[in-house]
């Protein structure tokens, strides 16, 4: 299955290196021949996943923003540790959770666009853990094509926003979602959609509104109740594990009033859109834009706007997380439920005058993952840990498997546990990620990119314009770097990085020794599973 050129394409990224561990984890969580004797119903830790929507990396309170109100994700970093370059290689939602079910990297899962996940693939994280003992319960938005697959889960209850019915096609055709049922019952004629009406397009729209209805009625408290219903009634007589996956802050950014008044109140000191130096391309000034653009310059309120509802999202999502948390310690169990919380990608917000996902910048590309481990690994670590290493969702699966003393192959997968920094944060690690989306919302946005976490190059797989952006100096990307004398050394290096990463997939990206555009579009590639 493995493209094994692929997986090795940089001489510094050593992604096979997942045994690490072994001595840290005294020899309990990482190769087959490792794990071979592990009972199934032995003592293992519970595993609990926190999924959001749309969440960039720098909005929760620990990566350092100076106004969003996330104490309960806080705590996670605090008692845990925060990865400050974590990354979703393909940051749409369909690619960036296929990743999450095959710890693959994108070509070696197929979706190197808005694509997937496939039906099924011959290696799942999910799966894995259910035929070891664990009971693997999914909460809120999956994504999953068709809509009612459950790829290893026990049990799902659904929330899949207005996507009802429509995604995986036919055989997606009458799938109501638990959520929709559920609020059928309790609020018998009353619109679950009431909020958007009369939006263009109220799932991908930039413009805030406060929910319409009781706040009890909002996905996010129906996912964060459910889950606390979960823990509750759950009867430890085998290791959980627990996905709780928030559809917000996707847009519509409809918070609650309760949660967005503080911002609202505190505007002067929302963070602002950034605009660099280079993104006059993106402002298509004169054109009338509708409320789902991909980008436009809007002006400076617009995005503050959008803020106020996406940072109440996130307090609101935060609030159930809190609970959780809650209801695991009443149990007697946080210390022994290992949490990993990230988000599928970011959300531009605005910035260099783009909107919503696809794009290899910071603010689409860039996510939280934040890990606590409490008590569930036999060896003690050092808590409020800030780690910088390349940590990308293909490692996500890979770190509960680690923790949970699944047997696994590490060559078959691409991504590392996660755990081994946190024991020895000089553990041998990627050098260089891969990021890449196939054409989205138009033709020119259409890219491949690389980086080191210091340095990142695009490739327009299209124009075949390049950037090259110092993110030690440059955080935000305000400058490229790419038509700079004094960087063109430079330039050419990390151009050649991604030639020597893409010529093994053919002709189609590489053609005697350059980068070959416009790029045929295509949403999958030659690893994408053929349909059943």
């Amino acid at each position: 299955m493995k493209n094994q050129t692929i997986a090795r394409g940089f001489p510094l990224t050593l992604t096979r290196i997942v045994c690490v561990s072994f001595v840290l984890f005294e020899a309990s969580f990482c190769l087959a021949q490792e794990t071979q004797g592990v009972k199934k119903n032995s003592q293992r830790p519970n595993i609990l996943f926190i999924l959001t929507d749309q969440q960039r990396g720098d909005a929760v309170g620990c990566d350092g923003n100076p106004i969003l109100q996330t104490p309960h994700l806080d705590r996670l970093a605090r008692e845990g540790a925060m990865f400050s370059r974590a990354y979703s290689s393909v940051p749409s939602c369909k690619p960036a959770r296929t990743t999450l079910l095959t710890s693959l990297n994108p070509w070696n899962h197929g979706s190197i666009g808005y694509a997937g996940p496939a039906e099924e693939y011959p290696r799942e994280i999910v799966k894995m853990l259910r035929d070891e003992g664990y009971y693997c319960m999914g909460i809120g938005k999956m994504h999953f094509t068709p809509q009612q697959n459950l790829h290893g889960y026990h049990k799902i209850l659904f929330d899949e926003s207005g996507r009802d019915g429509q995604d995986g096609g036919p055989k997606s055709r009458g799938f109501v979602s638990d959520y929709r049922k559920w609020f059928k019952e309790v609020a018998p004629g009353l619109n679950p959609d009431a909020t958007i009406v009369g939006w263009s397009d109220g799932w991908n729209d930039h413009r805030q509104r406060y929910y319409a209805l009781p706040t009890h009625l909002h996905p996010t408290a129906w996912t964060g109740d459910r889950a606390v219903e979960f823990v509750e009634e759950w009867d430890g007589e085998q290791p959980f594990f627990l996905k709780v996956s928030f559809a917000r802050p996707h847009s519509p950014y409809d918070a609650p009033k309760e949660y967005c008044e503080f911002y609202e109140q505190n505007r002067d000191r929302m963070p602002g859109r950034i605009v660099g130096d280079w993104a006059e391309q993106n402002a298509r000034r004169g054109e009338k834009f509708p409320g789902n653009l991909w980008r436009g310059d809007l002006g400076p309120k617009a995005p503050i706007d959008a803020k106020i509802g996406y940072y109440g999202s996130i307090s609101f999502i935060d609030e159930q997380v809190g609970r959780i948390l809650e209801a695991l310690e009443k149990k007697g169990q946080l210390d022994n439920t290992f949490i990993l919380m990230t988000s599928d990608h970011g959300d531009m917000m605005g910035d260099h005058h783009l909107w919503r996902k696809s794009y290899a910048y910071e603010g689409s590309a860039r996510i939280p993952m934040l890990i606590r481990w409490g008590k569930t690994i036999p060896t003690s670590a050092p808590t409020n840990q800030r780690l910088p290493q390349l940590v990308e969702l293909r490692d996500v699966g890979v770190t509960f498997l680690s923790v949970a003393g699944v047997p696994y192959d590490p060559e078959w997968f691409d991504g590392q546990n996660m755990m081994s920094l946190v024991l020895d944060n000089q553990a041998p690690w990627r050098q260089i990620l891969d990021l890449e989306h196939a054409n989205c919302y138009a033709r020119e946005n259409h890219w491949s990119a690389l980086t080191n976490g210091k340095m990142k190059y695009i490739f327009n797989a299209y124009s075949g314009a390049e950037q090259l952006f110092d993110l030690e100096k440059d955080p935000q990307e305000l400058h490229d770097l790419s038509s700079d004398p004094a960087h063109a050394a430079e330039l050419q290096e990390w151009r050649e990085r991604l030639i020597e990463h893409l010529a093994p997939r053919g002709e189609g990206f590489v053609k005697d020794g350059q980068l070959v555009y416009p790029r045929t579009p295509s949403q999958i590639g030659r690893n994408f599973p053929s349909p059943k």
